[in-house]
């Protein structure tokens, strides 16, 4: 039979899992201007619908990642980043940064596409 995984090995697993999936997301957010500047809006527009089913994954699970549900098995630790491997001011204001630069991206597309569509 398979060994279980020690605590502090599925932690430092869904650390890292968090984190990667983090890295890809704030990707997205900081590249819908990029592309949308570039007149790329089919690229615009997948990575707008890969943030919007992350952020409708978060809040249906009440502003949470489901990862970080998972991590609080493996550690009485709460502080913002105890799930993820982010500065703790970073893991703490994540969602208002992140949040405000998707806004803003998305509006940025509507307006170039709308003026790409004047032109």
């Amino acid at each position: 039979m398979g060994s279980i995984m020690k605590p502090s090995t599925a932690l430092r697993t869904i650390r890292l899992a968090h984190t990667l999936i983090w890295a890809v997301l704030a990707g997205c957010i900081l590249a819908i201007p990029v592309f949308s500047y570039a007149g790329s809006f089919p690229v615009s527009t997948v990575l707008i619908s890969v943030v919007t089913l992350e952020v409708m994954v978060i809040v249906f699970n009440r502003w949470s990642c489901p990862l970080t549900g998972i991590a609080a098995r493996y550690t009485d630790d709460r502080q913002d980043n105890f799930d993820i491997y982010l500065p703790l001011w970073l893991a703490e204001y994540n969602q208002v940064i992140f949040g405000a630069l998707f806004v803003a991206g998305v509006l940025y597309t509507l307006y170039e596409w709308l003026d790409s569509s004047a032109a």
